[in-house]
């Protein structure tokens, strides 16, 4: 008895590191697409006419687009995913398989992505 606990231990971490695994290489696509979102937005400064100009109505555009964004965005899988790995790094990998339980799945990616909200406001008590 004593090994098969001893197996589902190994799963589950296993399972958190895979979980962190993905949010690290989600963590890194996201800055590469910024890096190159920077690079196409100053490419037009270099190529225009009046750089200094077309660079200032590009500052305040995106000021304004920043403002006009909502406060809260949606969480995303892979955000819910990184909390809930360091939960059950801490120790409360039972209290992590429960909270999926409680809102009707075996895993993460089974729940809808409406739920995400309420489930990290849970796990983050733990």
């Amino acid at each position: 008895m004593g090994k098969v606990k001893l197996l589902l231990d190994v799963i589950g971490n296993l399972r958190s590191l895979a979980d962190s695994l993905q949010a690290v290489a989600d963590a890194v696509a996201d800055n590469g697409a910024a890096e190159a979102e920077l690079t196409t937005a100053k490419e037009p400064e270099k190529a225009g006419r009046g750089g200094k100009a077309a660079a200032k109505n590009t500052a305040k555009k995106d000021a304004k687009a920043a403002k006009q964004e909502p406060e809260e965005k949606p969480l995303t899988l892979e955000e819910v995913r990184a909390v809930l790995a360091e939960k059950s790094r801490s120790g409360h990998t039972e209290e992590v398989r429960e909270l999926l339980a409680k809102h009707g799945a075996d895993k993460l990616s089974e729940i809808d992505p409406a739920e995400y909200a309420a489930l990290l406001a849970e796990a983050e008590v733990l």
